[in-house]
C-alpha cells in the first residue's frame, strides 16, 4: 500500500494538467515501511522525449542530480510517477519497458477526463509483471 497525503494527489494532478498535452513525469521520495509506503517528497521532473506527447524521459542528469538530494534527505527513491493524456492509468507496453527499477512503484495518472484525473499504481517486474498497489490518501 502507498500513501499520500491529499496535498501531494493535488499536486501530482495540478502538475500533469499543467504539461497537458505532453506527458509529465517525475520521482517520488519516501519511505519504505514494514507494509506500507510513505511518499514524503515530489520531484517534478523536465519530460524530454522526441515524443512528449506519447510517453515520458527523464533526462539522466537530472535524474542523477535528484537521487542524489533523495541520499542526502535521507530518504529512498519510492516511486516514478507519468501522466497518460488520452488513456487509461495503466501500464502501456511502452511503460513496460522503462520499468527498469523493480522494487519502486509506478505511479499513473490518466488525464482521459482532464476534469476528473484518475491516479493508479503498480509494481512491475520483470518488464511484464503487473501488480496493482493499493493508494491510500491521509
Amino acid at each position: 500500500m502507498i500513501y499520500f497525503t491529499r496535498k501531494y494527489i493535488d499536486e501530482l494532478f495540478s502538475f500533469a494538467k499543467s504539461e497537458y498535452p505532453k506527458e509529465c513525469c517525475g520521482i517520488l521520495a519516501g519511505k519504505f515501511l514494514e507494509d506500507k509506503i510513505r511518499v514524503e517528497k515530489i520531484y517534478k521532473m523536465e519530460n524530454v522525449s522526441e515524443t512528449p506527447e506519447l510517453c515520458y524521459f527523464m533526462q539522466p542528469q537530472q535524474q542523477l542530480k535528484v537521487l542524489k538530494e533523495i541520499r542526502s534527505l535521507k530518504l529512498e527513491m519510492i516511486g516514478i510517477f507519468h501522466s497518460h493524456t488520452h488513456t487509461e492509468a495503466y501500464p502501456s507496453h511502452r511503460d513496460l519497458e522503462l520499468a527498469f527499477y523493480y522494487d519502486v512503484v509506478y505511479i499513473i495518472i490518466s488525464l482521459k477526463k482532464i476534469e476528473e484525473p484518475k491516479i493508479r499504481a503498480f509494481k512491475i517486474s520483470e518488464k511484464k509483471d503487473i501488480t496493482e498497489i493499493e493508494i491510500k490518501i491521509e
